[in-house]
């Protein structure tokens, strides 16, 4: 019964993809997949990236509609960057718990307190958030942006452990925010001393959105790509990996000689895997959800992340 199951939802898959072409070509329509997604949106999708490289695909598409596999605020950034283009999510329930721990009320209050400093915000914010921010930075260019701002004092949110990270390598005053990854957040250091026990000869590597105590156990600490990026051409053969686990994917698919334990069974952001296959389809065969965002708000927003952009 169970070979027969997986052979049905291998050929809906396969109907749904070849519905799925269709629409593109009707629409006119590109599908921008984060690493976190489902293997089966990722598989089908014209570009996977990061934040960081899927807002520049955003900003730079000549697609009419842009559908976005992710979560809320990600397809908020593409809208704020292609304002003329449609916008779709598969599922508008994908949210940021890490995102929603933010609000422009409390982040008004704190540059009140602070009203010398610059705010730098971490993507994974709402419009409304990025529309009171001095610039956005993505963890692919956190240290960066950070350095460019013109300030001492620098006002940052929404992920603490980001925060902490990227204040060891600045001078600048940073004042983090309390907010965190849900997921990220789960990783002990019992849990990577448990699996570097299971496997001695891997390298552990993590994303900075982990606790500062496990980000201190890594042999390399970076972004999604970065992490990526270090698996592919390290010469070790066997990784314990730190990071969400729909990276595992393009891991794979860079690596097939490579071999992958995620440090923990609990690193699965419920959010991200909200979106399938069918959702995806269904939302080119309705254009719904679409995102809206205020003009005045996306005007203000949009500065925070062409500022980011422009950071080399």
């Amino acid at each position: 019964m169970e070979a027969l199951a997986l052979e049905r939802k291998a050929e809906q898959n396969r109907e749904l993809r070849e519905r799925l072409l269709q629409l593109k070509k009707e629409r006119n329509a590109i599908i921008l997949a984060h690493y976190y997604q489902r293997d089966e949106i990722q598989e089908v999708a014209d570009f996977r990236g990061d934040s960081f490289l899927l807002a520049q695909k955003a900003a730079a598409t000549d697609a009419d509609v842009i559908v976005f596999c992710g979560v809320h605020f990600m397809g908020e950034s593409a809208k704020i960057l292609a304002p003329n283009k449609t916008v779709l999510v598969p599922d508008e329930r994908a949210g940021c718990p890490m995102a929603d721990m933010v609000n422009p009320i409390g982040l008004r209050e704190l540059k009140a307190k602070h009203p010398n400093a610059k705010v730098v915000t971490y993507i994974n914010s709402s419009a409304d958030v990025k529309a009171e921010t001095d610039i956005c930075c993505t963890s692919s260019n956190a240290i960066k942006v950070v350095n460019s701002v013109d300030a001492d004092e620098i006002i940052w949110c929404p992920d603490k452990n980001l925060g902490h990270y990227v204040s060891q390598y600045t001078d600048k005053k940073m004042i983090i925010w309390e907010g965190y990854c849900n997921t990220h957040d789960m990783l002990t250091v019992k849990d990577v001393h448990e699996m570097r026990a299971k496997h001695p000869n891997a390298q552990f590597v993590v994303h900075p959105e982990c606790r500062p105590e496990v980000v201190a156990l890594a042999d390399y600490v970076g972004s999604t790509t970065g992490i990526l990026k270090y698996c592919k051409e390290s010469d070790c053969k066997e990784f314990i990996v730190g990071t969400e686990d729909g990276t595992g994917y393009q891991l794979r698919l860079d690596s097939p000689d490579k071999t992958f334990h995620f440090a923990s069974k609990f690193l699965v952001c419920p959010n991200m895997k909200v979106n399938n296959l069918k959702k995806v389809v269904r939302a080119l065969e309705t254009m719904q959800p679409q995102i809206h965002v205020p003009e005045d708000v996306a005007d203000k927003a949009r500065l925070s992340l062409e500022r980011m952009l422009q950071v080399k």
